[in-house]
């Protein structure tokens, strides 16, 4: 319990809405460009490698709650679950030291990436039948053109975008990391775990 205390630190409470509205800013510029990725997830991911599992498992969560909720797009309510996967993931991943080295930054997002497309397939598959409006239907449409049905084409679909993304993010989240001050990461609960 005092570990949580910890975590929800005064400077995290203060990172969270942060971190939601790099996430949604940042996946809705990506949703209207119709790019097939998402990086909607840099927040959480760096609110997790900072603040530790739960942390990354709240902003994660209430990211996906709050675009949806707000009428922003209703469609990612849905996918609060793959959020917070995605920010315990993160916090994990942090925990064990993954955020020292660029290169296992970018594995911990493919790992990541793999167990997202395995939660969002269902998902994606019974809340939209396989269509977001987003640039990842091209790559839907394509493994339905080659004879997959809808769950099997969201889930290639899945396979082969969604560790690309969190790679990319998990990457990205690293060079922050790296760029800011010690003395700024000093604040967070986690900071021995990322330098």
């Amino acid at each position: 319990m005092e570990r949580l205390r910890r975590d929800f630190s005064t400077i995290t409470l203060v990172m969270i809405p942060v971190a939601i509205a790099i996430n949604i800013a940042i996946g809705q510029l990506i949703y209207t460009l119709k790019v097939p990725l998402y990086l909607d997830s840099i927040g959480t991911i760096f609110v997790g490698a900072v603040a530790g599992p739960w942390v990354g498992l709240v902003t994660g969560a209430l990211t996906n709650l709050i675009w949806g909720l707000s009428g922003i797009n209703s469609f990612y309510t849905a996918f609060w679950i793959t959020g917070a996967f995605i920010g315990l993931l993160a916090g994990l991943f942090s925990r064990f030291g993954w955020f020292k080295v660029w290169w296992r930054a970018i594995i911990a997002g493919v790992i990541t990436g793999l167990i997202a497309a395995l939660i969002s397939a269902p998902i994606f598959t019974y809340v939209s039948g396989g269509v977001t409006g987003s640039g990842t239907d091209v790559i839907t449409a394509v493994f339905r053109n080659a004879g997959l049905g809808i769950l099997p084409a969201a889930f290639a679909q899945g396979v082969s975008s969604d560790p690309l993304d969190k790679a990319i993010s998990f990457f990205i989240v690293w060079g922050v990391i790296r760029a800011l001050p010690l003395r700024f990461l000093d604040r967070f609960s986690r900071a021995e775990d990322i330098r």
